[in-house]
């Protein structure tokens, strides 16, 4: 079993994409509920979040009609319709619009069929079997057929040109995607796989017509395109054929802002309906407005302080236990995201059902001196290397870090860098650095940062019994047992991991009150998904 296992760590480590392509294909595979053996149809329904923004308050009923515009981060000339390499907020926003998956995940997170109709594994994980639901149609009216979903992951597994999402694909191979009637797909896998519907929701693995042309939006989403200019604006029309809820409005118009300020002026001037990624410090201002709304999502985004722990002093776990012990959660959540975020524990987790409940870690000086002096290290002095491509409080987080290590006698000497820098070559040699992450569970997240072959092992983790625990989760297709798996493993990166996971930070956007159907969305997608298909204007 071990060497079957070998197959999936490869095929996640041979993925070597960029940053920016991971970490935003993140955000559709996210921490959601465990798989039990077989997915019920739920046609991707989504309940309303706890949130602080939620569904229209009034408790109408969607209406037809009216014009949506919307405010999105950033936007290129190289932007494109490409569902399959969606690596920039605009792109992933087109292609939620224009696409649709085997899978996905909700607003309170728990993960749904999409265009599957069923999906249901043997005992191992080996071999998966897909149903598609009957009727669906492309937006140029051929039917969606298995013929399509074989295209697709083939073309996303080539070898020869591996796709982004291949990346949480572990263990499939081309030959492994195999056609079996009209609306039925067999995926015999290398290695077993119990995540893999986690993957089919990976943002980059949305399904896309045979022999598809790449730049010309032909999907099954909710909208059609209309009018694309990159770096601009694209026009989309609702799909009279779409197999879902909605879309309600006649019109969606995204438009690209590369400087926050206007975006946010474009907001509080009623040039846009609706506005993502609002700032902190803006939150007060933008609210006072008249009709305007905040909306706040609790998600599992983390930016974490990493300690490589093969390299002096975070060798030594009692310095990893100390620097952990050293952090007042509240204050760095207070000061880097303006309040805005929840408190962290040191597990990066926090809506998988695997995740233990363990006693919240809080700041204790006196034992993490204790610590340091047990391991040699009272006079501990550590360079910090931050850079604002983290994100934004980053820079502000490390230097709050600075002077509450200060209390216990530890000298962090904070190292900003340029963007270009920090992920440049020395990314993931750092001692001692900062990182972003969106939303996963904690399966897809340890094939990504935490197992020895794993693309971005930033921490250089390794754990002979933490990786056998992992090994036989991902074999195990039974849920409680999975679960039980997870929480044992998680339980020892807890005490002995190279993380220090201080909070995680909410998404803030912003709309008007006119606009109906908004649910805050956990998984850290801007504006509660792009899910545009379920906003109406009241």
């Amino acid at each position: 079993m071990g060497t079957r296992f070998e197959d999936l760590e490869k095929s996640v480590a041979e993925s070597r994409f960029t940053r920016r392509q991971v970490l935003q294909g993140a955000l559709a595979v996210g921490a959601g509920a465990a798989l039990a053996p077989a997915l019920a149809a739920c046609g991707g329904g989504a309940g309303t979040s706890a949130a602080e923004s939620s569904a229209d308050s009034s408790g109408g009923q969607p209406k037809q009609g009216g014009s949506l515009r919307v405010g999105i981060v950033g936007g290129s000339a190289k932007d494109s319709l490409n569902p399959l390499v969606a690596s920039t907020e605009p792109q992933m926003c087109y292609a939620l619009q224009l696409f649709d998956s085997l899978t996905r995940w909700d607003e309170e997170y728990q993960l749904h069929n999409h265009l599957a109709e069923e999906i249901s594994a043997n005992a191992d994980a080996s071999v998966w079997t897909v149903h598609l639901k009957p009727d669906l149609t492309w937006h140029d009216g051929k039917p969606v057929t298995a013929d399509d979903v074989v295209f697709t992951y083939q073309t996303i597994t080539d070898p020869s040109n591996p796709m982004p999402g291949s990346a949480m694909l572990g263990g499939l191979r081309p030959k492994g995607v195999v056609r079996i009637d009209e609306r039925t797909v067999e995926f015999r896998l290398d290695a077993p796989n119990s995540i893999l519907p986690e993957g089919f929701a990976y943002l980059d693995n949305m399904v896309v017509q045979a022999d598809y042309s790449p730049n010309a939006g032909v999907g099954c989403g909710p909208f059609k395109i209309v009018d694309f200019k990159p770096g601009e604006q694209a026009v989309f029309a609702p799909f009279e054929g779409y197999w879902g809820e909605g879309p309600f409005v006649d019109e969606l118009v995204v438009l690209n802002f590369a400087d926050e300020t206007a975006r946010v002026n474009a907001f509080s001037s009623d040039v846009i309906d609706a506005m993502s990624q609002l700032p902190p410090a803006q939150v007060a201002t933008v609210e006072s407005g008249e009709g305007h709304v905040i909306l706040r999502a609790k998600t599992g985004s983390w930016r974490p302080f990493t300690m490589r722990i093969d390299q002096k002093p975070f060798s030594d776990v009692r310095v990893r236990q100390a620097l952990r012990l050293v952090v007042d959660r509240q204050q760095l959540i207070d000061h880097a995201y303006s309040g805005h975020g929840w408190i962290g524990n040191d597990m990066y987790a926090p809506f998988d059902p695997g995740t233990p409940d363990l006693p919240q870690r809080e700041q204790d000086l006196e034992k993490a001196k204790f610590l340091l002096r047990e391991a040699g290290y009272s006079d501990l002095a550590v360079e910090l290397v931050t850079s604002e491509a983290v994100g934004s409080g980053a820079v502000e987080a490390a230097q709050v870090f600075a002077e509450q290590a200060k209390s216990c006698g530890v000298k962090v000497t904070v190292n900003k860098v340029d963007p270009s820098v920090f992920y440049g070559e020395d990314y993931l040699s750092w001692p001692f650095a900062q990182d972003f992450w969106y939303t996963r569970n904690f399966l897809a997240q340890a094939g990504a940062c935490t197992l020895p072959t794993a693309p971005y092992n930033e921490t250089h983790w390794t754990h002979e019994k933490w990786q056998a625990l992992v090994e036989e989760a991902f074999r195990t297709v039974d849920e409680t047992k999975r679960n039980e798996l997870i929480a044992e493993a998680q339980t020892i990166e807890h005490e002995e991991g190279g993380y220090i996971i201080w909070a995680f930070n909410d998404q803030v956007d912003a709309y008007n009150q006119k606009i109906g159907g908004v649910a805050a969305d956990k998984q850290g997608t801007p504006l509660a998904g792009f899910r545009f298909n379920k906003w109406y204007m009241k």
